[in-house]
């Protein structure tokens, strides 16, 4: 989990620095492809963007993946069910991730779901949409009107988008989406996995910032590293220098205090914030119960600090009253 901590965009400056974190995202694409394999949750989709690993991922990776998986997707869905999925999904660096394909399978689609990213990775991730049909059916199954755009750097169909732009300009990212048919006065949930923390303090409060500002309603969920400033913390940070990946945003990761009070400074109404050890304790047991049988795990203590060194924030602006700020593990 620590090796390959995102599916995201850096933007702390350099090309040098973007590269370092383009290639987490191919980490953790591979991640997710392994844990799928040896049947920790089923993803018929991320075969299709990613090669197999050609080493097998140690348990505790596995688990920090699954956990962080289900973490997420369980409150996406809480949020959908929520706003009887009369809203609508902007994932942040949003890498190879599936989700908009396996909502679709579960007949759970928002009105429509969009994915920004570098324009590599969305060049990538177009290019596989475009060459296997298992991926481009579903959007053209779910899209309707004449208006249907792909070209090598965006997409966009009535329910489907994906595009290239700068996280840290939030006037060129709200332009884009617009572009795409954004609407503001739906409801709306922003999910980060990774990204902020590639970014600086005062660059990922104006993403914040932008988007408590611009919605009615809205939700965001934020997976990362916290309790960065231990022991633990430190050597994740000197791990990730030494792939030339810097953590600009590090500060922030600092404590769940540190994380929920970022939230709530840039507009948000309510924040939550709890750790990956947490998350895994709420998540169905019985499952849990059933991953914990896949494979043997003998460094418990490592699975724990790795648990303990990420989380999921969660925050809300009501403007609806939809009664967001209820939605919890």
């Amino acid at each position: 989990m620590a090796a390959a901590a995102r599916d995201s965009p850096s933007f702390a400056g350099s090309e040098e620095a973007d590269e370092a974190v383009r290639g987490t995202c191919e980490d953790a694409s591979i991640c997710k492809r392994f844990a799928v394999s040896i049947g920790y949750w089923k993803d018929p989709y991320i075969q299709y963007f990613v090669r197999q690993a050609k080493e097998r991922k140690a348990p505790e990776i596995n688990r920090g993946y699954y956990a962080r998986v289900h973490g997420v997707s369980q409150l996406l869905k809480a949020f959908l069910k929520k706003t009887e999925c009369n809203c609508q999904i902007i994932n942040l660096g949003a890498g190879m991730d599936t989700m908009f394909w396996r909502l679709k399978d579960e007949n759970l689609l928002p009105k429509k779901y969009f994915e920004v990213d570098f324009s590599m990775i969305v060049a990538r991730k177009i290019y596989n949409i475009k060459s296997k049909p298992p991926l481009s059916k579903p959007i053209m199954e779910s899209h309707s009107g004449e208006s249907f755009l792909i070209d090598a750097h965006s997409l966009d169909s009535s329910r489907y988008s994906i595009l290239a732009a700068d996280l840290r300009d939030s006037s060129e990212l709200e332009e884009k989406l617009k572009k795409f048919n954004m609407d503001t006065q739906l409801p709306t949930l922003l999910i980060a996995e990774c990204v902020l923390v590639y970014m600086t303090p005062q660059q990922s409060a104006s993403l914040l910032k932008w988007a408590a500002n611009t919605f009615q309603a809205a939700m965001v969920i934020n997976y990362e590293q916290v309790n960065m400033a231990d022991r633990f913390g430190q050597i994740m940070i000197e791990n990730m220098q030494r792939r030339q990946c810097s953590l600009a945003g590090v500060e922030a990761c600092k404590s769940l205090e540190s994380q929920r009070e970022r939230l709530l400074l840039n507009g948000w109404e309510t924040a939550n914030a709890i750790d990956m050890m947490k998350v895994y304790s709420y998540l169905p047991q019985a499952d849990v119960k059933r991953i914990e049988g896949l494979e043997f795990l003998d460094e418990k203590e490592l699975l724990e600090q790795l648990m303990q060194h990420y989380c999921i924030c969660w925050a809300t602006k009501d403007g609806c009253n939809l009664g967001l700020s209820n939605i919890t593990f």
